[in-house]
Order: structure tokens, then sequence, then C-alpha cells
């Protein structure tokens, strides 16, 4: 099923955006972990609806409520299963469009997908708030990385054509992944977030919205995770990223302009450290034959704009098969990137934690009482 997703640590999401609650049910988890339940919110508050004029006024806590496989404060190796409830619902302002396919939405493919009878109310199971409960699994996964040094942060490159620097042209450290994670507008140079912000709000006026790119990192990752083909870590993470809503490109390393360099400059040359294999490029991303190289994984994803807009837009009645127009009312985000940032962040740590229990096992050493 669609809904169900790993190899070692098995997801499952349920629910949908305006339906009595969404959550997710994480199998896998080794037990005699301790989670700290506050760190855990505040990953949900930084996902969460209604902090400021960039994200939607909906207004959600995202107070989640642990149902299973957690006891004494660890977890207990059962299925690890949590619930949250949707409070600020106006499923009111879908019934006058609920048989028009909103332009860049699943409406359409969902209503031939399941014969009709999928919940429209705001997008029913496709809906990006789906990605709360995935933010609760990443992270946990995220606190267990955090205690072998492997640590994951991401930054908005871009939005527009406002575009800070990269990743791949700074000193990636937990210090710096720290920062970026405390901002409500991630970025390096807090003077490209003003005028990111300034963009976002400006397609707001316009009755618009906007997209970008969100770069994400995963520093001190072990050398050895992944295969050849189909189990590459590029496909795995792919896979994930894709699986969140409004994502249209990945890219790793350098990417695309990979292909404006000669072999002489993108190939990554080795040298020894006290020890410990580095590179002293790297245009690969961390990423070799589908196999982590010990270098910081470092990649790129594009965020569509999203799709509801006030701006009068061509569609179809599904109901009565004419051509007709639609202008999307209610509660809705300018950009989704800045909200994308922990859900990008929580499918990296996932597969990453997945891969070591997977590939490595003995590492990660698990220290039960």
């Amino acid at each position: 099923m669609s809904s169900i997703w790993g190899n070692n640590i098995k997801l499952s999401i349920f629910g949908e955006s305006h339906g009595p609650a969404i959550g997710i049910n994480m199998d896998g988890l080794p037990p005699g972990i301790e989670l700290d339940l506050d760190d855990i919110r505040f990953e949900m508050k930084r996902r969460a609806p209604g902090k400021d004029r960039t994200t939607t006024s909906r207004k959600e806590d995202d107070e989640f409520q642990v149902l299973s496989g957690y006891f004494n404060n660890k977890t207990t190796g059962t299925p690890l299963c949590i619930m949250i409830k949707n409070a600020d619902k106006h499923s009111k302002d879908y019934e006058k469009t609920k048989n028009l396919a909103r332009p860049g939405h699943a409406d359409y493919t969902g209503n031939i997908k399941y014969n009709g009878y999928s919940d429209y109310r705001g997008g029913g199971h496709f809906s990006g708030r789906l990605t709360a409960p995935l933010v609760f699994a990443g992270a946990i996964a995220k606190q267990v990385l955090k205690g072998k040094n492997i640590y994951i942060g991401s930054h908005i490159q871009s939005v527009g054509n406002v575009t800070e620097k990269s990743f791949m042209n700074t000193e990636l450290n937990p210090l710096l992944i720290e920062e970026l994670r405390k901002k409500n507008l991630p970025t390096i140079d807090d003077i490209k977030a003003k005028e990111m912000e300034e963009e976002i709000l400006k397609a707001r006026e316009e009755q618009d919205s906007i997209g970008g790119v969100i770069e994400v990192g995963v520093l001190n990752p072990l050398p050895g995770l992944g295969s050849p083909f189909f189990d590459s870590v590029e496909s795995r993470l792919s896979q994930m990223i894709f699986s969140i809503p409004g994502v249209k490109g990945i890219e790793f390393g350098t990417g695309f302009d990979i292909t404006r360099m000669k072999g002489s400059k993108a190939n990554d040359e080795y040298y020894y450290e006290d020890g410990v294999v580095k590179t002293y490029t790297n245009n690969n991303g961390g990423i070799i034959g589908g196999i982590t190289n010990g270098m910081p994984i470092i990649f790129r994803v594009a965020m569509k704009p999203t799709p509801s807009i006030a701006k009068t837009q061509r569609t179809i009645d599904m109901e009565t098969k004419e051509n007709v127009e639609i202008s999307v009312t209610g509660r809705h985000d300018p950009s989704i990137v800045v909200r994308a940032i922990p859900v990008l962040e929580a499918a990296t740590a996932l597969v990453i934690l997945d891969l070591i229990i997977g590939d490595l096992p003995k590492y990660c050493n698990w220290d039960y009482d």
C-alpha cells in the first residue's frame, strides 16, 4: 500500500486533513530508546501552520497523543503509534468546489484512482497535513542519529528569484545546523531571509503563490551505507522525498551543474586526515556508486508553488463534465517552502536510520536497560 514505507523501520500513516485525526504507526524501533518529547514538540511546531503571514492562518497545535510503544519514558520495541487530532477545520470551504478539479491538486487523479470516493475536504489523504505525523517519526530518528554524532539540517536556498549560497560552499557543522533549526525562515544569510519573506508576502498580496528550493545536508554519515543500483542511497532518499506533497525535483551534490564540468574537476579526489578518508571536493554529494563515502550528503529539493490560489483559473466540473472556472477560497500557504523544511529533514533522518539498522546494525550498539 502507498501509505506504508520502510525496510527495517516500517511506517504507516493514516487519516485525512479534515477527519477527526491523523497519525502514524512506527514499527521496528529498538527498545530502550529514551525520547525527548519536548524536542519532538519543537520539531512539530516548526512544521505547524499559523506561525506568521508566510503560512496559512489555519491554527493547529499538532499536539500528539502516544497510543502504544512507549512506557516509562522509553520505547518498548513494539509498534509506536501516535495520534494528532484535527482541531481547526473549515470543511464548508470545500463544499462548493467538491466537483471541481482544482489545478495543481490531486482532485482529478484521486477521483479516478478511488472511483469518486476520496475525501475532498482539504485534500483528504493527499494533503500536506499528513506530513505532521511524518515529522513526529523523523524527530525520533533525528534524536537517535544525533546520539551517534550524525546531524541533519537544511536551509532555504531560494524562493522565486532570490537565492543564497549553498552548503557546498559553506562549512557544515552542528552549530550551523542548530542555528538554522531555530529560525522561522532558515537561511545562512539573514538578509536573504528578509528578501525571501518579501517575495512570499508579495505573492500573497497578488492572490498567488511561489515555490523555492530547499537544500538538505547530512553531517557525519557513516561510510558504506547503501547499495548499487536499486537500493542506492540516492534511490532510497529520492523515493522518500518524492512522497512529500509539492516536491517536483531533487539533485545531489553539484547536481545538474556537474554536466558542465570535465571529469578532472567533477571527480572527488581522496586524501587521509588523521586516518580518516576524506575528499577535497564533494561534487557527488557524499555518495559514490550508490554508497556513502563519509562526506556530507548534500542534496537540493524543488518545491512547487502552492496550487491553492485565489486567482481565477480554468478547470473542469467532474460531475457535469463541463469546462468551468475556479477561484480557490479558504486558508492556504502562499509558499509551502518554509513549512516543508522540517518534513524534508524528518524524511531524510528516517531513510538514514533505516539504512543504518539494515546495513550496519552493530554500529547502532543499542544500550538496553
